[in-house]
């Protein structure tokens, strides 16, 4: 007797430790996942020390060995076909895991504060236009859609919480807006499989999203020193988003990245482009797939005054406007006809999402016939006349619904902004003000709040200004 409870016991022990080694992989490597096409993939994850992981794809049959290391991580990649599915992924270390319905097409990884959280259903008493007709024809099961868990961490983490589902009107409706109508556009362009993970947090702060030692060129920025520092500063408290909810995500196999984000630092937007360059230059080198695409929004107008700031908005979107021009492969979108005076939440996300697609399949995906955000490019000055001259503008600058706009500001010597009459000749807007005889500099919608009306080729113009006061 006491022979077979030995022999019990030593069962009970081995079935135990078989248990101890199944394998385990970050949420991000789920059912219903989408794998980046012809690409040399990453996977990771955990086993017992010391044992080898197999893992097979269905789509091409061939198994992949890698040893888990003394710590019990392991890493390896493997080769994705063209766009297609679904396919299996099996996963064994002496006890099998299996991935179901994976898709393989086109991963964008989106981020951003809480215009790129806001989801279809919208927040409470501020909706998203057009919400309705996505939800009701929305259903797509090629369109595949992750939302990673709020999570703000002294240390960086390696995993996190979020799932992998199908668009449909329940998914979609918890969904980024913008994120959604970003792939949607990428679905109908490419009819191949699009995956989206959403890592974003409302009122995040940029420095929220970065490495504490990417944070070092910015002495103003005061790290956290424990964990109940960064409880209290949440989510904008620096290197905390980057530390719970990026860094588990840094080596996921993707094509690029769309960002929305630069509210929260109208208070301080002097350091935002140099801020914003140094995170996307930190985001390429750790992820290591050379200088993948960035697409971001320009923020939208609204009325700060309204939450009692006293900080003028355009300064910001002149401080993003920089980045674009200094980072290669990272365009703008521009949102100047997308705000909303009393509301930081625009309600026209369709319009962020499409202009972040385009921008995609414009540059990264070589579709050939899509529009052009014209930027202001230098301005002369002709006695009591400024002529502002733009760039990227085949197709001229206009004026949208009108001859004119009451946009535009003048001032002379004295620094002193008068309003200014503009109108258009060929590709040239002309300002010019009874005020000011002698104009030095020239402003258009340089405010917190206004409708963009300076288009082109159906697109808006960002706000601008020709001086450096």
């Amino acid at each position: 007797m006491k022979y077979n409870r030995l022999l019990v016991g030593v069962a009970m022990t081995l079935s135990a430790m078989v248990m101890k080694a199944e394998i385990k992989l970050p949420h991000m490597f789920g059912d219903n996942m989408v794998m980046q096409r012809n690409s040399d993939c990453n996977i990771w994850g955990t086993a017992d020390a010391l044992k080898t992981v197999k893992i097979t794809t269905s789509w091409n049959g061939k198994t992949y060995k890698v040893k888990v290391g003394d710590d019990g991580k392991w890493k390896l990649k493997i080769s994705t076909p063209d766009a297609g599915g679904p396919y299996d992924i099996s996963l064994s270390d002496g006890k099998a895991l299996t991935l179901h319905n994976v898709l393989i097409g086109e991963v964008w990884i989106c981020s951003g504060q809480s215009n790129m959280e806001m989801p279809m259903k919208g927040f409470k008493a501020q909706p998203v236009d057009g919400a309705l007709h996505e939800l009701i024809t929305g259903a797509d099961k090629d369109l595949r859609l992750f939302t990673v868990s709020r999570n703000a961490r002294l240390q960086a983490v390696d995993t996190l919480q979020g799932k992998w589902n199908a668009a449909d009107a329940e998914t979609i409706r918890q969904f980024s807006a913008t994120a959604y109508y970003f792939g949607s556009m990428l679905r109908k362009s490419l009819r191949i499989p699009v995956g989206l993970i959403v890592t974003s947090w409302g009122g995040s702060a940029c420095e929220a999203w970065m490495s504490s030692d990417w944070l070092k060129a910015f002495p103003d920025v005061k790290l956290p020193t424990d964990q109940a520092d960064v409880d209290k500063r949440a989510q904008r408290c620096p290197t905390a988003l980057y530390n719970g909810m990026l860094r588990p995500l840094i080596g996921f196999t993707m094509r690029g990245v769309i960002w929305y984000q630069g509210e929260d630092n109208v208070n301080r937007a002097s350091s935002y482009s140099a801020l914003m360059q140094k995170m996307i230059s930190g985001w390429r080198n750790e992820w290591k797939e050379g200088s993948f695409p960035f697409y971001y929004c320009q923020i939208a107008p609204y009325d700060y005054s309204l939450i009692n700031w006293t900080y003028n908005s355009a300064y910001l979107r002149e401080q993003q406007s920089m980045v674009e021009t200094n980072v290669d492969n990272c365009r703008m979108a521009v949102l100047m006809d997308a705000g909303l005076q009393y509301g930081i939440h625009p309600r026209k996300k369709r319009e962020a999402g499409e202009r972040l697609a385009m921008l995609a399949l414009k540059n990264t995906y070589n579709v050939n016939g899509l529009p052009e955000f014209a930027a202001y490019s230098g301005v002369k000055f002709d006695g009591d006349t400024a002529v502002v001259s733009f760039s990227r503008s085949r197709e001229w600058v206009y004026f949208n619904n009108s001859t004119s706009s009451d946009l535009f500001e003048v001032a002379g010597a004295d620094k002193v902004f008068h309003p200014a009459k503009a109108w258009i000749s060929r590709n040239q807007v002309y300002v010019k003000s009874d005020e000011v005889k002698h104009p030095v500099a020239v402003r258009y919608a340089f405010h917190d709040w206004a409708v963009g009306d300076l288009f082109h080729d159906g697109l808006p113009v960002s706000s601008f200004r020709t001086d450096n006061w």
